[in-house]
């Protein structure tokens, strides 16, 4: 019986290796165009509704908990399929390498508003920044498993990082289109990275 677990637990381990040098293909440009327009309609009906981190604090937040989770919720649909397309038996251990490195950024999108919420909410209009930050954070180190120029997505995320944090220092009301603005321009980089390398896989395969 130990050595039959111990050729299990091998097997395992020779499959976490194998996934860890594999280009990882579950990302879909289609549900990244799709996050992309959820951000911006959520800075649209916050601008509309002035849905602002000093006016309405705790509605700020939650919409766009509930943009991001909805996202990641398109995007995990899109990933299954696809990770059963290109990696058949290693779908599920791909999956599973990819959110657990993006897991620590996303715990941080989540959980650092809710903080500040109950304890600074003053400060809220950080959150558009630290968002992208996040987000930047994430990508980095999810990039060796992806198309080298993601890398120009997480630069360009940590560079609006800064300006949408001058920015909204001095202007709280634009703190819906600080998120929503540069979150569209990335996720539109980022499927037109994933579609254009995804043509260039299918040519190499």
């Amino acid at each position: 019986m130990r050595d039959i677990n111990k050729a299990l637990s091998d097997i395992g381990e020779i499959r976490t290796q194998i996934a860890a040098g594999t280009s990882f293909r579950g990302y879909g440009p289609v549900a990244i165009v799709i996050t992309g327009v959820i951000g911006i309609a959520t800075a649209i009906t916050q601008s509309i509704f002035r849905i602002l981190p000093d006016a309405a604090p705790s509605l700020f937040v939650w919409s766009w908990v509930g943009a991001g989770l909805l996202s990641a919720a398109v995007v995990r649909i899109e990933m299954q399929g696809r990770s059963r397309r290109h990696h058949s038996s290693l779908a599920d251990t791909m999956i599973a390498q990819a959110i657990e490195q993006f897991l620590p950024a996303a715990a941080a999108c989540l959980f650092i508003p809710i903080f500040l919420l109950r304890f600074e909410p003053r400060v809220l209009w950080m959150m558009p920044g630290l968002w992208q930050l996040f987000v930047s954070l994430g990508l980095f180190a999810s990039v060796r498993t992806l198309p080298r120029n993601i890398m120009m997505v997480a630069g360009f995320y940590f560079v609006s990082t800064f300006a949408s944090l001058m920015l909204g220092e001095r202007h709280h009301d634009l703190a819906p289109w600080l998120m929503g603005v540069p979150f569209f321009a990335g996720q539109m980089l980022m499927a037109a990275i994933l579609y254009f390398s995804a043509g260039e896989s299918d040519d190499e395969d």
